[in-house]
């Protein structure tokens, strides 16, 4: 019998017209997203915070500088964890491993007050768990489709919004939680879901059958080394020997190079947000509601958080329909993981209304680009597939000023501030629409890059290009840290508004040199749209 989708008979079955294995790897991504960005919510304001408050008191630049290189690191090792995958253990047993490694990573966190060991031990195994789960999850997407159509682009979409609901949970609930209630909580609470994650994939994993288990032939590891330095090597001559044969191709690789280093500019800024404009949320910010604004951001609060997780709830249920009796076990798991979601949510909920204020945590503001990014998706799929659709180049430069554009918003929201202050009021609306520019321009250049490096490279160069792509962000994402780690030096001498016009400049400089470029880089892609 020759079934439609790849996997078991029972992934057979579909929930919202894909195979019911999307939805396994769509809640157990959920999770590790839930862990990793309520972490990384919590990470910079732990370390600023005051003994007093249950943090170290670092100085904002050191802080930063971690930062930095914490999320700098997340994006190498996937291209290790790929490999080791690919030669050693397969898929299926990388992700467990990998969840696992996580799981133990927040354990370790959430025992920051015993020793700094923990803390540290606990960054570096989410680091190397990060790097065996990230890829291989997303190839397993890829291997439940036989075609290469809009099917499988829809599956990926929907397992985009897995990601987007997992960052705004984990955000929302680990932030709250380590900021009102005690850090070590917010910490721990990332690794309960990911040990969560981690179970309901290892229970429910047959239904994916033969996809993603063990390559056949077992080498050890200095094997995998050196077989991958040789396949390294192999690919430069490869691009070398690509490129003196075809001009096509030597075209197509520097459009790639210079949409990597163009990349760096965006998400050297983007980044900030989980740095400087975190501590610009915390330490410059009004976040002290009363009266009808404390009861209107309530219900504001309470929206945003209970419909998604209704409407996740309701996929939850579809897919117990078609895999509660085969995987019972799996289904058990995660909902009991969504049993004690929901007893947070609520008594996070009954909690602020209780309160005749409203004292909104400092990380809330980091489920803004999570919230907007599935509110204008939609719109963006639809202007894209339209007449409209501008090409990669200006999309690219869009994203760009787009990004500026938020950080001159905060720039003129910063103007009232003195010179070298450490606190400040600034109305929440300039961070608010920050975030709504900053999402726009991510909408703009996030989908963009990653497939016109699929589009562009030779297929036996595809591999090597998507990891020039992680080194790009590797790059951007230390830069991040380390530009934000100056923020007290230039405030102190040059103001707040000077800190921000620095990411307002370059993004739209940067841009605008993007539409310079884009009939050059139009003819260099010779054909690809």
């Amino acid at each position: 019998m020759e079934f439609k989708f790849g996997g078991s008979e029972t992934n057979q079955k579909t929930v919202l017209g894909h195979p019911s294995g999307l939805f396994v790897l769509f809640f157990t991504e959920m999770w590790e997203r839930f862990s990793y960005y309520g972490m990384r919510a919590l990470l910079v304001l732990f370390l600023v915070a005051s003994l007093v408050d249950g943090g170290w008191a670092w100085e904002r630049a050191d802080a930063l500088k971690l930062y930095g290189f914490y999320t700098g690191l997340v994006y190498i090792t996937p291209i290790f964890g790929g490999l080791i995958a690919d030669k050693i253990m397969g898929y299926r047993k990388a992700i467990v491993l990998g969840a696992l490694l996580m799981t133990l990573g927040h354990a370790s966190m959430a025992l920051e007050g015993t020793t700094s060991m923990f803390f540290y031990l606990g960054l570096f195994l989410l680091i190397i768990g990060n790097g065996l789960f990230k890829p291989n999850i997303s190839s397993m997407v890829g291997q439940l489709y036989k075609n290469q159509g809009k099917e499988k682009d829809a599956g990926y979409t929907i397992f985009y919004m897995g990601i987007n609901a997992g960052a705004f949970l984990g955000i929302l609930l680990c932030g709250y939680i380590g900021e009102k209630i005690g850090w070590h909580y917010g910490f721990g609470l990332a690794g309960v879901f990911m040990f969560f994650g981690m179970l309901q994939f290892y229970f429910a994993q047959k239904i994916f059958a033969k996809i993603g288990l063990s390559p056949n032939h077992k080498e050890d590891i200095d094997d995998v080394i050196e077989d991958s330095i040789e396949k390294i090597e192999d690919d430069l001559e490869d691009v070398m020997d690509e490129a003196k044969k075809s001009k096509v191709t030597k075209d197509r690789l520097i459009v790639i190079g210079v949409l990597a280093f163009f990349t760096v500019f965006f998400w050297w800024a983007f980044e900030q947000a989980g740095g400087s404009m975190t501590i610009f949320a915390s330490d410059y910010t009004d976040r002290v509601l009363t009266g009808n604004g404390a009861y209107t951001f309530k219900i504001v609060n309470t929206l945003l958080t209970v419909i998604p997780m209704l409407i996740i709830t309701w996929v939850l249920g579809m897919l117990f329909k078609q895999t509660f009796s085969k995987y019972s076990l799996s289904n058990i798991l995660l909902g009991t993981s969504f049993v004690i979601i929901w007893a947070i949510v609520i008594w996070m909920l009954v909690r602020e209304f209780q309160s005749d204020k409203a004292e909104v945590a400092a990380s809330w503001f980091g489920i803004l680009n999570s919230f907007f990014i599935i509110a204008f998706a939609p719109l963006f799929s639809k202007i894209w597939q339209s007449k409209y659709n501008p090409t990669g180049p200006v999309k690219f430069a869009l994203g760009l000023i787009l990004l500026g554009i938020g950080f001159g918003i905060l720039a003129f929201g910063s103007m009232g501030i003195p010179l070298g202050a450490k606190t400040a009021s600034v109305s929440m609306v300039f961070l608010i629409l920050a975030y709504l520019f900053h999402t726009l321009g991510e909408l703009c250049v996030s989908p963009v890059g990653l497939s016109y490096v699929s589009k562009l490279a030779p297929v036996k160069l595809v591999g090597l290009m998507f990891g020039v792509w992680f080194v790009a962000n590797f790059i951007a994402n230390t830069l991040a840290g380390i530009t934000g780690s100056y923020i007290d030096p230039i405030v102190e001498d040059y103001g707040m508004t000077t800190f921000f016009l620095i990411f307002t400049l370059i993004p739209i400089g940067a841009g605008v040199v993007m539409i310079v470029l884009n009939k050059t880089l139009l003819r260099m892609m010779h054909g690809i749209r």
